[in-house]
């Protein structure tokens, strides 16, 4: 996406491209971090859900996926190996779009599940907000499959 909206030289786009995947992974880890902590403190059991399960593989994932750019489209490298990692780093991106959409779905199922959310106005609002993360991850994937013909 950064490579479309930010309108400046290709090296300025990828260093805004590093920059806010890492603020997205230093954000995700203060999130984990704050999920281990909370449940220390309520003494709950780590790691139980499918949610949970899902959220750490994406944050390692995405960890993996970050460093792997960096070397590759930071560091020299010859251009071949750049064009033939790029479809490979593009679909990995991809993947963990949907990996968070996923994650970020089942937390909300499993909240809902918690307060024993029926017909209520919480469980609309959480509906609502379901399919508000659903639609945005589409589109977004829709521009970046369709961002080539653009």
């Amino acid at each position: 996406m950064v490579y479309k909206t930010v309108q400046a030289r290709h090296i300025v786009q990828k260093v805004v491209h590093l920059i806010l995947q890492l603020a997205a992974f230093v954000l995700g880890v203060i999130g984990i971090c704050a999920v281990f902590k909370f449940h220390d403190m309520a003494k709950i059991e780590d790691v139980y859900s499918l949610h949970s399960w899902i959220g750490i593989a994406t944050i390692s994932l995405f960890a993996l996926q970050w460093l792997v750019g960096l070397l590759t489209y930071m560091v020299p490298q010859t251009a071949m190996t750049r064009k033939t990692l790029l479809p490979w780093h593009i679909c990995g991106g991809r993947t963990l779009l949907y990996m968070s959409i996923a994650a970020a779905l089942t937390g909300l199922i499993e909240k809902a599940t918690f307060m024993s959310l029926r017909h209520s106005r919480e469980a609309r609002l959480l509906n609502f907000l379901g399919l508000s993360i659903l639609l945005f991850g589409i589109f977004v994937d829709l521009s970046v499959a369709l961002a080539r013909y653009v």
